[in-house]
């Protein structure tokens, strides 16, 4: 589940950083509020799923997903260019991520597993 939590928060992100560029300088009122509402959603989300997953894999997942999405919806509309190399390292991104959750984290010396920022607070 804080796999599926934290993919939806990315997608999040990826709407704020749309709304804001959108919002010009927060004199739209509309698109100010999707930025904050999605700014404050992903970042509920992003910490829950930290609860779960390793704050390092979480963020790098979460900025990744975020940033390929924000970069495919503005080529999608024509807002920047599609080009062979935006493709490709965009891929490259996502590939990344997908290894990012294919890889187990490996458990803390002793066998017992990596504490999370979680347990510190």
């Amino acid at each position: 589940m804080a796999w599926i939590v934290l993919l939806v928060s990315a997608v999040l992100e990826a709407v704020w950083a749309t709304a804001l560029g959108d919002s010009d300088g927060f004199s739209r009122p509309a698109a100010t509020t999707v930025f904050l509402v999605a700014l404050t959603l992903s970042m509920l989300g992003l910490g829950w799923a930290t609860k779960t997953i390793p704050i390092g894999t979480a963020y790098a997942v979460w900025t990744g997903t975020g940033a390929a999405l924000t970069v495919a919806y503005a080529m999608a509309t024509g807002a920047e260019p599609i080009t062979f190399l935006r493709v490709l390292f965009i891929a490259g991104i996502v590939g990344a991520v997908i290894g990012l959750k294919l890889v187990p984290a490996r458990p803390a010396r002793g066998g017992s597993p990596a504490p999370n920022n979680a347990d510190r607070l």
